[in-house]
């Protein structure tokens, strides 16, 4: 691999002029005050173990679009930011189980994925590497430990999960806490539901519990409070969205609802491109509001196209991840990305990464088949683990925005803060838990 592509930074098409550039110019500006405001944020709401968070940048606004608390693509990272990673699950372990020594984690059962395998066996080395013992505990019927191969040469061991009274084990290993890298869609199995020992993210965190609309209510309260502290729009950070309840799409029941909440973000987004004088066509994107892996989810510039759905596309959004019905939907304002990747300018969106409260790098999904206006999430997608050239969090303010340091900074700024709307999500979470058990939150 030639050293100059180490350095790569992908073509930002837009991102050079505007008011993204402004924005980016007082991010810098505000470096100091931003890391304490999160400093604080941290305190009050402690980061959950991982996510990664999906941004789009469209020059004119950059904000999440999807937060994932169970992250898979760690082998799309790039390896310089190991030793980043490996300090961060050292802090992330010691406040969860500060005396752990052994960790098990629990993956996805779909077994022949072996993009999702190379995340796991990535995922596994870098616990390693941080000084625990690691093991893989599977939820699948396994007999006795799989031994898998993977196209990268590594080995990966999957073992029987087994319980103990309340603990989980697999043979000869009792690990001090649960490390989920499940999201759950399926639903909580009971084998892990009581334990003893501290499970990372909680179940409540999986999609059998946890909706987007959630998430982005409690970003949209993060967006305004940090708005106000570096005295920006916060639309210009915070993707505007409205939840449709109790749709069936086979039956055609609720599509008026879906019309609707449209309607109703699409004039919104018109509203705010009057405003700044953005000629874009508004779009927006209609989704499951539980779910992942880029099911689910359509784009929309007329709330006509609800109704005008052919009996493929409503097969396609009617069921998700593991055959689940889609019953709520989320309206979220569609958030162009006008970054492009190589030679062929390949439509691209950044991911970033966190391990605890820390940004550990990311990479750029790209797909040559899909637009600027649609979810890059799909078949046919490929990844980028080269697009920063440094951690986004060591800005150089003394240098323009465009310096290769300072490009990514509003990425890492962007990510956690959605980072920290899941963090109250999760405190949420425990408080309703507590309250429900009689305790004090």
């Amino acid at each position: 691999m030639a050293i100059e592509h180490l350095h790569a930074v992908p073509h930002l098409t837009t991102a050079l002029s505007g008011p993204l550039q402004q924005i980016e110019e007082r991010l810098l500006r505000r470096q100091t005050a931003i890391e304490q405001w999160l400093r604080r944020q941290w305190l009050a709401t402690p980061a959950p173990f991982y996510a990664s968070v999906d941004l789009r940048n469209a020059g004119f606004k950059l904000a999440p679009v999807d937060t994932n608390l169970f992250p898979a693509g760690f082998n799309n990272l790039n390896p310089a930011f190991q030793p980043l990673c490996i300090q961060a699950v050292q802090a992330a372990v010691d406040r969860f189980c500060p005396k752990a020594c052994g960790i098990l984690l629990v993956p996805e059962s779909h077994t022949r994925n072996t993009y999702y395998l190379e995340s796991l066996a990535a995922l596994a080395d870098i616990l390693r590497k941080a000084g625990f013992e690691a093991r893989i505990g599977s939820l699948l019927p396994l007999e006795k430990p799989e031994d898998l191969t993977l196209p990268s040469g590594r080995t990966l061991r999957l073992e029987p999960l087994r319980r103990t009274e309340d603990e989980l084990v697999v043979d000869g290993f009792s690990p001090c806490f649960v490390l989920l890298n499940n999201d759950l869609s399926g639903g909580r199995p009971a084998i892990l539901e009581g334990l003893d020992q501290p499970v990372v993210p909680p179940l409540a965190m999986g999609w059998s519990n946890r909706h987007k609309s959630d998430h982005f209510s409690h970003y949209r309260d993060v967006a305004r409070e940090f708005a106000e502290l570096v005295e920006i729009d916060p639309w210009l950070i915070d993707p505007y969205f409205r939840k449709c309840g109790k749709i069936d799409f086979q039956r055609r029941e609720g599509e008026d609802c879906l019309a609707s909440n449209v309607d109703v973000v699409l004039e919104t987004i018109r509203e705010k491109y009057r405003q700044y004088g953005i000629t874009q066509q508004p779009f927006a994107i209609v989704k499951a509001d539980a779910g992942t892996y880029g099911m689910n989810i359509m784009t929309v510039h007329d709330a006509d196209q609800v109704s005008e759905l052919n009996r493929k596309q409503r097969t396609k959004m009617a069921r998700g991840k593991e055959g689940l019905a889609v019953t709520d939907v989320l309206v979220q304002e569609g958030v162009y990305t006008f970054e492009t990747w190589g030679d062929a300018q390949a439509v691209a969106e950044p991911v970033v990464y966190m391990i605890d409260r820390f940004v550990v790098g990311g990479f750029y999904r790209v797909h040559t088949q899909r637009g600027k206006d649609e979810n890059l999430n799909a078949p046919g997608m490929t990844f980028e683990p080269l697009a920063f050239v440094d951690t986004c969090t060591t800005p150089d303010p003394s240098k323009s925005p465009d310096a290769k340091p300072n490009r990514f900074y509003a990425y890492g700024v962007i990510a956690r803060l959605a980072l920290l709307a899941a963090a109250r999500e999760l405190k949420q979470v425990r408080d309703t838990r507590r309250e429900g058990q009689g305790e004090t939150p």
